[in-house]
């Protein structure tokens, strides 16, 4: 079995042309089920040597191995040259060609970034937590330029009509912004559907991040292209990656 870049989903923005990205979907590994096929989580109980292999794939596309973070739901972003083993974070950006940002989900939303130029880039792991911790947030402050200057992406996520959450969550939002009110209805007692991909936006308007792509694709709803840790409970990780397009490393 082969692996390639249309196994992948490729991001509709208008990143300039030396930014590169990319997000894994379930195709083109070797995982079995309920694994099946390119899962690329190392803590998710499937076979480390599968792992290593659909790592190895993804590599054969890539300019350099990705920078792997240990993803922890929290607000943490780090520069991807330093990260060497797995850094305790859940964002990574640079403004080094050739090094590979990346974050894994299955239902947290993935964010990329890039700036007009494309001389800097960052991915992002926003789980309800992190968003309301203000990862995004962090993430725009450590790219350090103007934020009407940022292109955003947002991946597949958990979807707003499989989102049920407690009223705990709404209320921590809406403590923040009495707009993220309009992210939830009501679904049954005491609980909510949230919508992530609008929070993320209302996030990142507030720091004065305007151009904001993607943001349509459900993972819990389209079994056959991703994972969902929601839909499934055993589950694979996908991976959306980032990049400046330079010599390999």
């Amino acid at each position: 079995m082969s692996f390639s870049i249309d196994d992948c989903l490729v991001p509709d923005w208008p990143a300039p042309p030396n930014v590169r990205a990319l997000m894994t979907t379930r195709a083109g590994g070797v995982s079995v089920p309920p694994w099946n096929t390119l899962n690329l989580g190392i803590a998710v109980g499937d076979d480390p040597d599968a792992v290593r292999e659909n790592r190895a794939r993804l590599r054969s596309i890539l300019p350099a191995d990705p920078r792997w973070l240990l993803q922890v739901h929290g607000d943490r972003v780090v520069d991807a040259l330093q990260v060497i083993d797995l850094e305790r974070a859940d964002a990574s950006h640079t403004d080094r060609p050739g090094i590979v940002c990346v974050v894994q989900t299955a239902d947290c939303l993935p964010v990329l970034f890039t700036d007009r130029a494309g001389t800097r880039v960052a991915a992002a792991h926003a789980g309800w937590r992190g968003l309301a911790a203000g990862i995004l947030e962090n993430t725009v402050a450590a790219l350090a330029t103007d934020p009407s200057d940022l292109l955003a992406w947002l991946g597949p996520a958990i979807g707003p009509t499989a989102f049920e959450v407690g009223d705990e969550v709404r209320a921590a939002f809406v403590a923040a912004s009495a707009d993220a009110a309009d992210a939830f209805v009501p679904h049954g007692d005491g609980k909510c559907l949230g919508n992530l991909h609008r929070l993320a936006r209302q996030r990142l308007a507030a720091a004065g991040v305007r151009n904001v792509s993607g943001g349509d694709l459900c993972t819990v709803s389209d079994p056959a292209r991703f994972f969902s840790h929601r839909r499934d409970r055993v589950s694979g990780r996908m991976a959306a990656l980032v990049w400046i397009d330079g010599a390999r490393c």
